[in-house]
């Protein structure tokens, strides 16, 4: 009864049972301090539906930024576990720069950390939030536009050798 209201709720917001779904999801858990990339989730579905680059990285953008908020939290309330590090330059340079620092929250291994360290530091929710967004969008435009423009036959090669 349930898998029947959601397919229901899926088709008359015309959302794909799969796609968009499973994006935001990957791309939301992604973004917390989990090691999970969320890249090629996004390409999958692009490339299998073209038509949908737009709101796939859109998608993909509200999810991994939600990720990000989530970190942001994270560190706001874990201030006495980062004590420690509070010399490193990390901080200091969080500090210096503020939210513009939330532009690389999209790099690989540091960006969710130092999602988490601008809410130890409480630097300002919004302008963070919105820098985080715009470093993650440009990121997915990047990432996917480059994967896109790889031969196919690059991407059949690489799953025959992996089959």
């Amino acid at each position: 009864m349930i898998e029947s209201a959601v397919l229901w709720l899926l088709n008359i917001l015309a959302i794909p049972t799969v796609g968009l779904t499973s994006v935001f999801l990957i791309s939301f858990v992604s973004a917390t301090l989990l090691p999970l990339g969320s890249e090629p989730a996004v390409f999958a579905v692009i490339k299998a539906s073209p038509d949908m680059f737009w709101p796939v990285i859109l998608i993909a953008t509200l999810g991994n930024t939600l990720g990000g908020i989530v970190d942001y939290w994270m560190g706001y309330g874990a201030k006495q576990a980062f004590a420690k590090e509070r010399s490193t330059r990390w901080f200091h340079w969080l500090e210096r720069f503020g939210a513009k620092t939330m532009l690389l929250a999209w790099l690989p291994g540091i960006g969710d950390p130092i999602c988490t360290l601008a809410g130890w530091l409480r630097l300002p929710f919004w302008p963070s939030v919105v820098y985080m967004a715009i470093g993650k969008f440009i990121r997915y435009v990047l990432m996917t536009w480059l994967l896109l423009n790889v031969p196919d036959g690059f991407w059949r090669r690489v799953g025959d050798w992996l089959a």
